[in-house]
């Protein structure tokens, strides 16, 4: 069901979105339901992903400092492992 909704919107970034929407043959209702509907799923999908308490209880457990390369790290420990 579609249904149909009123916007207050700067005119200029009417006028983008318009261009916007024209060079990419897509009309300005379908561009701004996709926006939408792309965050919406990202909240809905973040929420489902959970976190078991393990895993949570071993949150910040090492302190690592900023600049530790874990690539570098795990490349020489694969490289001894297998010397």
């Amino acid at each position: 069901m579609e249904t149909k909704l009123t916007l207050r919107l700067n005119n200029n970034v009417i006028e983008r979105a318009k261009k916007y929407a024209r060079s990419h043959n897509i009309s300005l209702s379908k561009m701004i339901e996709s926006y939408l509907d792309s965050i919406t799923k990202q909240k809905e999908e973040e929420k489902r992903i959970s976190i078991t308490p393990l895993v949570e209880s071993l949150s910040g457990v090492i302190d690592l400092p900023s600049d530790f390369d874990y690539k570098k790290e795990y490349r020489g420990y694969l490289e001894e492992k297998y010397k």
